[in-house]
């Protein structure tokens, strides 16, 4: 079974900030610097890698990017449940 797009998403920030040990779903990871410019391009290469679907720039917006809700919402297609 691959890994969900969730999961995929929390452990690849995770492991580019090993000073955190979880990330909530709704956290914004642009203000908390999460994700920032630096990195943002390489995100985007490893959600397309993930996916196997190419991201046209032109295609997306900062809130595409703002939470790891929004993440999974727009590019995996799943909106996790908190229930």
């Amino acid at each position: 079974m691959s890994q969900s797009g969730v999961d995929f998403v929390v452990d690849y920030l995770l492991s580019k900030r090993p000073d955190l040990t979880e990330i909530d779903l709704d956290l914004d990871l642009i203000e908390n610097r999460i994700l920032d410019s630096l990195g943002f391009m390489n995100f985007l290469y490893v959600v397309e890698e993930h996916t196997g679907t190419e991201i046209s720039l032109e295609d997306v917006t900062p809130e595409d990017f703002r939470t790891v809700r929004s993440i999974a919402k727009r590019f995996f297609d799943a909106v996790p449940d908190l229930g």
